[in-house]
């Protein structure tokens, strides 16, 4: 199976461009949908953060409170490293899980954090970056999610600089404008990515991708 790794910034515009592959047949998996599936309600995930960090770590329905998670994560390195610790193998599983089950010539890894963590990183043979100028990133964000500008600029600040991310891809998908002007880009390289599979019809999972 030929995988491609899809990442980008916060508020870049991946889940757009995701949309669009998928609607010309690739198949997709996106990090963050497997982080919460194996952390509902019943699930390993669940049980594992609960028994790390008790009730205060549970909304009133039982469920994770991820606010609660997500802010001690970002301000405590060491709080962070355990809930990743505790989840990261599960989500890996569930996404080779995912994987496994693919169909079509090529699929889509979607991970904000592709570069930043490296863990699933292997798994994928080529990258393609969604990029915007970084106000509009800030934008974005606060009109989907109710953050503060400042809040959103410190989320970023966790992550590659957009230098860094831009250095570090194969592919690059400039989401800045209308997003119409994402189709042309995702159909040029959805042609790509089925030539490339083509050619390594025999390529293993995970993928082979030099570090």
């Amino acid at each position: 199976m030929y995988v491609v790794g899809l990442t980008g910034g916060i508020g870049s515009g991946k889940t757009e461009a995701a949309k669009r592959f998928a609607a010309l047949g690739a198949d997709v998996v996106d990090a963050d949908v497997a982080a919460h599936a194996v952390s509902a309600r019943g699930e390993a995930g669940h049980a594992a953060v609960v028994g790390a960090f008790g009730s205060d770590c549970l909304a009133a329905d039982g469920e994770l409170d991820r606010a609660w998670l997500r802010n001690r994560a970002f301000a405590d390195a060491a709080f962070r490293a355990r809930l990743e610790t505790l989840l990261h193998p599960l989500i890996a599983a569930r996404i080779d899980a995912t994987i496994a089950r693919w169909r079509g010539p090529y699929g889509l890894l979607v991970v904000p954090l592709l570069f930043e963590k490296g863990g699933l990183a292997a798994r994928v043979a080529r990258v393609a970056v969604v990029d915007c100028p970084e106000p509009m990133q800030v934008e974005r964000v606060v009109a989907r999610s109710g953050l503060t500008p400042e809040a959103v600029r410190a989320i970023m600040a966790t992550q590659l600089s957009r230098e860094a991310r831009l250095a570090r891809a194969d592919d690059v998908i400039d989401n800045s404008e209308a997003p119409a002007a994402l189709d042309p880009q995702v159909a040029r390289l959805d042609r790509d990515y089925r030539a490339r599979a083509a050619a390594t019809p025999h390529a293993a999972f995970p993928g082979i991708r030099a570090q």
